[in-house]
């Protein structure tokens, strides 16, 4: 029942390789996604949008989630 669980996330994905994939993704024109928001929107505040697709990919291990 005391367990320590580990914080570490279950999937390493670096901050390099989330902006090495919005780099293709702009330079395709990418559609909005699941999430309805589009590359121009996301670019508003891309840092923070950045981070969270980081964020939330390593929690999910590797399936990027809506960064909204």
């Amino acid at each position: 029942m005391n367990e320590l669980k580990s914080s570490a996330k279950p999937f390493e994905i670096s901050k390099w390789e989330v902006w090495q994939a919005y780099q293709k993704v702009k330079a395709n024109k990418g559609a909005p996604g699941v999430d309805e928001v589009s590359i121009e929107t996301f670019e508003a505040d891309l840092q923070d949008n950045l981070y969270k697709v980081w964020s939330a990919s390593s929690r999910a291990g590797g399936v990027a989630m809506s960064s909204g």
